[in-house]
């Protein structure tokens, strides 16, 4: 079992001065991280979830083991006023306590509402697992330098493989059993719609809901329309609208948005969109995309989370129709440029294109066949194994 991971070391070092809240899906691995943490680099701790009855009432009366020195409060943000709650206690305790706080939906929203908790926390959202980090690596990509690759090998293809089909959630991904992925893909998504969102948000018709669930990963890579959406579903634009932005804060689904830029005609309208389980997605050519646009977010929140940086995940579409997947900038200013070509080793036209109307430093086209890794017109064609191990 995987059990240090990537943001171990960050989250250690910022316990020491703020709290630190822990965000990502449901069953991505929180509780376990947060529990290795608490053996590995404390004495004691407490661990807390908000769905234990007798942990509730702890965490109401701020009852807290004696000498612990590590406190994890799980799914807290179910409580309609934790931030209030998570505040005052610990600005009662910061000198005796380190505070942990995971939940599987964002637990950064307060920047929509009321009591700001600013200057009191860092946040992280934790992913999947990735290829480079199953396969052990710990580099951190310096922004705008190329990235840098392991070379290929067979544990790097062999996780490659095993990620594609079983996507990075630790439970399938680790039994490698297609039997219990499918358990897991029908109990994930049960419990998301009947008790993590019937919890927290107003939805009158959740069979609906669960609709809409089952329908996103055809979606994957395309152009996500709501109005067809709002067809497929019967129900009024508002409502779709309001339903696919709770699907998001509870890391269902990402959206990415098309670059904008005065160097060229951009369509700023419909974003695509990408599951965070990728193994829900049928076709391989869509789950293989998928499976790039994951690990690139996992790095650009990475960098925001961990680096500070202001990197930004979008893609590239301009109104004749030209497109490339992926489009990493930071600061605004393109980084590097990639193009999911799957079995095509022929250069992408519209990212030849690109690469001169941005001036786009580094750009990588991928295949499926493993073993390939060369130059053509500056741009580094090359395969999705080896290409995913630069990568966090």
């Amino acid at each position: 079992m995987v059990k240090d991971r990537y943001l171990h070391a960050m989250v250690r070092a910022d316990l020491q001065e703020k709290m630190v809240f822990l965000g990502g899906p449901r069953q991505v691995g929180k509780t376990t991280f947060a529990r290795f943490l608490g053996e590995q680099d404390y004495k004691t701790y407490a661990y807390l979830n908000w769905d234990n009855r007798q942990d509730r009432k702890d965490i109401l009366e701020g009852k807290f083991p004696a000498g612990v020195g590590l406190v994890v409060f799980d799914e807290l943000h179910k409580y309609k006023k934790w931030k209030n709650h998570i505040k005052g206690e610990f600005d009662t305790h910061k000198d005796r306590f380190h505070f942990l706080v995971t939940g599987s939906a964002r637990l950064d929203m307060y920047r929509k509402g009321g009591d700001s908790l600013m200057g009191r926390y860092h946040y992280y959202r934790l992913h999947p697992f990735s290829s480079a980090e199953v396969c052990g690596a710990r580099a951190t990509p310096t922004v705008f330098q190329d990235l840098t690759f392991s070379e290929p090998d067979q544990p790097t293809n062999r996780a490659f493989v095993d990620l594609l089909e079983f996507g990075g959630f630790p439970e399938p991904f680790l039994k490698k059993d297609q039997q219990t992925l499918r358990r897991f893909h029908n109990e994930r998504i049960d419990r998301l719609i009947k008790e993590d969102i019937r919890d927290i948000e107003q939805v009158r018709d959740l069979s609906a809901l669960q609709v809409l669930v089952e329908i996103l990963p055809s979606k994957v890579g395309s152009l996500l329309s709501l109005n067809a959406l709002r067809g497929d579903l019967d129900v009024a634009h508002a409502t779709v609208k309001t339903w696919m932005d709770i699907l998001e804060r509870f890391y269902y689904h990402f959206r990415i948005y098309p670059y904008a830029s005065g160097a060229i005609k951009s369509l700023r309208k419909e974003p695509k969109m990408y599951l965070w389980d990728w193994s829900q997605v049928a076709d391989t050519g869509p789950r293989l995309e998928n499976m790039v646009a994951s690990h690139l977010l996992k790095m650009v929140h990475f960098l925001h989370d961990a680096e500070g940086h202001k990197a930004e995940l979008y893609f590239l579409r301009d109104i004749e129709g030209r497109e490339v997947d992926f489009l990493i900038t930071v600061n605004r200013k393109p980084w590097f440029a990639v193009e999911v070509k799957s079995g095509k080793e022929e250069i992408s036209r519209p990212l030849a294109y690109f690469i001169d109307k941005l001036k786009i430093p580094f750009v990588y086209q991928l295949v499926r066949k493993t073993g390939v890794d060369y130059r053509k017109k500056n741009i580094r064609i090359m395969s999705v194994d080896k290409f995913l191990s630069g990568l966090v």
